[in-house]
């Protein structure tokens, strides 16, 4: 039987690869934190749900709704998820093909915060950059 916090991470994996955004609304906390790194258009720190998913959404109108996440591994305890992922999309006539990390904070059954590891940080701003 999978850890909690592991079945919370993947529905919310599965639903971005959706565009179910009602139900990561309710899988986040409305003060999250999300840290994408790097210099491109989607970097920088996101606060607050409305901010989370307006990033989102910012992914998809950029791939073309090309943009998807492929799980390799789930790692999961009381306190932390970490997943190991492949990235892929389109953008700007580029290819995005990429493995990367996401940490997770979890706490009372929402993810509070969010650190996002390409990589390849410089493939991954060239890729998102205009």
């Amino acid at each position: 039987m999978a850890h909690p916090n592991e079945e919370l991470t993947r529905k919310g994996f599965d639903a971005f690869g959706k565009g179910d955004m009602d139900t990561i609304r309710e899988l986040f906390s409305d003060d999250i934190v999300w840290h994408s790194p790097g210099r491109s258009a989607l970097a920088g720190d996101y606060r607050g749900i409305d901010q989370v998913l307006q990033q989102f959404g910012k992914v998809f109108e950029m791939t073309g709704g090309t943009f998807r996440l492929e799980i390799h591994d789930v790692l999961a305890n009381d306190d932390h998820v970490v997943a190991l992922v492949h990235a892929t999309g389109e953008h700007n006539g580029k290819q995005l093909d990429q493995n990367g990390v996401q940490v997770f904070h979890i706490k009372d059954g929402k993810v509070t915060e969010s650190w996002l590891h390409p990589d390849d940080l410089y493939k991954n701003d060239e890729f998102w950059g205009d």
